[in-house]
């Protein structure tokens, strides 16, 4: 009798292991790209984008104007006591990012 209980218990114990859950493990990888901008001043900005700017935002001051490769246009630009970066391309049209 004491060797049908402890063999119960064995293998009751066994099966326990198995019903152990493992959570698989998920790697997600995020690649930041971080685009290269240089530092241009405002008045070479192209007249699209100026006019873009008086259009959209006509008490903006400009702060920083900037460019990259693609010819795509970062600038900084105050209105009162706010602060914004806004995007734009070559032609004048605004760029969400």
């Amino acid at each position: 009798m004491k060797k049908l209980i402890l063999s119960a218990a064995i293998v009751l114990g066994s099966l326990t292991s198995f019903a152990n859950k493992t959570i698989p493990t998920t790697t997600e990888i995020v690649k930041i790209v971080q685009e290269e901008y240089t530092e241009i001043t405002a008045d070479q900005l192209p007249e699209a984008v100026q006019t873009a700017l008086k259009t959209s935002y006509p008490d903006a001051i400009i702060d920083k104007a900037y460019v990259n490769e693609k010819k795509e246009y970062k600038i900084e630009i105050s209105l009162g006591d706010q602060k914004a970066a806004i995007f734009a391309d070559a032609n004048g049209n605004w760029i969400k990012k």
